[in-house]
């Protein structure tokens, strides 16, 4: 059986879906070697999901490989943090933990994970892996930009059909209910749709003698999906905190000093835990363990990494490359040395089992 963050891969060979047990929009899914998905055996599904995955099977084993990415990426911005995203590995009943709060974790979480999907069904369309579209069918003919007149030609990126495919397969599950949660849900789920198509960009190629610009073909291309994670990583930072208006449809900030909320903000009901200790309530996994930076004054310091429970220093021997030296023509030799580091990990807290509330 073979493992990706994320994603349990299962035999047989079929999509598998993993329900957080929480009124969460999110779930885990995953898919190995065939596209044959048993639709109405996927546990968790609402019927507006069902019909699609019925109707556009391809689609879902792209968006398996969406949330590989969508994981991957939400465990690199949280990567210094106490909370590191990596409940997704650990376990999904944390994640569907973390996902219960209306914190500011959830917020990124639906954000990144809806723009994961645009992102890999956008993919899957430019390389002709999907029935139902192909590239950009309105990138033809000429155009004009600041450089001058240019001829659409390649293969656009169909970026609006991903986002289309996203809104209907992500947003099902909350549009069934009309709570505060499923509004903040879809708030967040559209600010990752839109933060892909943000960074859209024109790629162009030139033709003409000694390949001056005469003529030019250009083409739409979406940007790597890090441009879109650090995006969503600062709209995490100045999240902000609302409440419903009087009549439940839609919200008001909860602190009058703070902008209103755009379409392109995360928006979040209630403050996040400290994450500092094990507790299965929140999804925390305490930061017991967790290497953190000495010189450091940020988050991932060892004063705030480890809750000021203090840590304990290791010296480990590991092998590095040293005095590389580029050779003509064209690489680079390095020699392996040993190094000597100090790891630094925070100390347990004197109760270091899980929290019980009963």
């Amino acid at each position: 059986m073979n493992f990706l963050p994320g994603i349990w891969w299962s035999l047989p060979l079929v999509l598998i879906w993993v329900t957080p047990p929480v009124s969460s929009s999110w779930w885990y899914m995953g898919a190995v070697g065939s596209s044959r998905v048993m639709c109405d055996n996927v546990p968790g599904l609402v019927s507006r999901q069902r019909q699609l995955c019925r109707r556009h099977p391809e689609a879902m084993l792209s968006i398996g490989r969406g949330v590989a990415a969508w994981t991957a990426e939400c465990q690199h911005q949280f990567r210094r943090h106490r909370w590191d995203c990596n409940a997704l590995e650990r376990g999904q009943r944390l994640l569907g933990r973390v996902l219960q709060r209306s914190s500011r974790e959830s917020a990124f979480v639906h954000a990144i994970s809806s723009a994961g999907v645009v992102f890999a069904i956008t993919r899957a369309c430019s390389q002709g892996e999907l029935k139902s579209c192909s590239c950009d069918p309105k990138k033809k003919g000429s155009a004009k930009d600041s450089k001058g007149h240019f001829d659409w030609g390649g293969c656009s990126d169909n970026i609006d059909y991903g986002i289309k495919f996203a809104r209907a397969f992500v947003d099902a599950k909350e549009r069934r209910g009309k709570d505060a949660r499923a509004l903040m849900n879809l708030h967040n789920n559209r600010a990752g749709r839109k933060a892909v198509k943000r960074f859209l960009k024109q790629e162009c190629k030139c033709h003409g003698v000694s390949g001056s610009c005469t003529l030019r073909t250009c083409w739409l291309a979406m940007a790597d999906f890090r441009k879109t994670g650090d995006y969503l990583w600062k709209k995490y930072n100045g999240a902000i905190q609302v409440v419903m208006n009087q009549d439940g449809t839609g919200f008001t900030v909860a602190n009058k000093r703070f902008k209103k909320p755009t379409k392109n903000d995360l928006v979040y009901f209630e403050s996040s835990p400290d994450y500092c200790i094990r507790d299965r309530d929140v999804g925390s996994l305490g930061t017991a363990g967790r290497v953190c930076n000495q010189t450091s004054r940020g988050m991932d310091s060892c004063e705030v990494m480890c809750c000021g429970r203090g840590y304990d220093t290791s010296r480990v021997s590991r092998m590095t490359k040293c005095e590389c030296k580029f050779h003509w023509c064209c690489a680079v030799r390095c020699q392996d040395c040993l190094e000597v580091v100090d790891v630094h990990t925070c100390k347990a807290p004197k109760s270091a089992g899980w929290i019980s509330r009963a």
